[in-house]
């Protein structure tokens, strides 16, 4: 089994997450760090690893909730930003969970014809603001052997990739919703390129955190067995 040192993970992370903010660091930018767990735990959510990829890649777009449109006055580029929709420990009395659950299409986000959050992506969501929206962080273990399509990849694209690519919404005519879309810009180099944020590349995912060295070693060990679909 092959890990990643923790003390590289975490710098390279964090470094990631503040350079990705458009309010500046802790305390002058007023965008508190998040509290950091060693191990993750499966029965709880984690803000920076789970909830802020879905909400910026589905909400936090150019057009919509990022910090240059502002649509309808909302910025859903950070935690504190967030947080002036959420009520925590009360996902029900929560707008940002109310607004996602909506069934009008006039009224839902996102709105059509963009696709809305799939019913795991609002689960974790509900789950992590009745836990009481806390802005955490979990480290955890890194198994590199391990970077099949479906248990691996596609879980990674779901989460902080999809939103901006899919039908409706082909960032950079991308569809990563699909292992044939996948699978081509893996193949031509843009996907390896723009997650680990290679010169010359456009930087991914917008809007958040550059993935964990852990995701961005699975996608390259993926690419390079052939990007197949396993």
């Amino acid at each position: 089994m092959n890990k990643i040192p923790v003390s590289l993970f975490v710098v390279a992370f964090f470094g990631g997450i503040y350079a990705c903010t458009h309010e500046g660091t802790y305390p002058n930018g007023g965008i508190p760090p998040p509290t950091v767990s060693i191990n993750c735990h499966p029965d709880s959510v984690y803000f920076t690893n789970e909830v802020m990829p879905i909400i910026a890649s589905n909400c936090a777009t150019s057009g919509c909730h990022d910090a240059v449109t502002r649509a309808d006055g909302v910025d859903l580029t950070n935690y504190t930003k967030i947080m002036k929709y959420v009520k925590a420990g009360n996902a029900p009395q929560s707008k940002l969970y109310k607004i996602i659950i909506d069934t009008d299409p006039g009224d839902r986000m996102p709105p059509p014809p963009l696709s809305p959050m799939t019913a795991t992506q609002i689960a974790k969501i509900k789950k992590w603001i009745d836990q009481g929206a806390k802005n955490n962080f979990c480290i955890g273990s890194c198994d590199t052997s391990k970077f099949t399509y479906a248990a691996v990849i596609k879980p990674i694209m779901d989460n902080k990739c999809v939103g901006c690519h899919k039908p409706g919404n082909l960032g950079g005519n991308v569809n990563l919703s699909t292992y044939i879309g996948t699978k081509a810009v893996a193949l031509n180099g843009t996907l390896l390129g723009s997650i680990a944020h290679q010169s010359g590349f456009s930087p991914m995912p917008k809007n958040s955190a550059k993935l964990s060295n852990c995701e961005i070693t699975h996608v390259s060990r993926w690419i390079a067995a052939g990007s197949l679909n396993n």
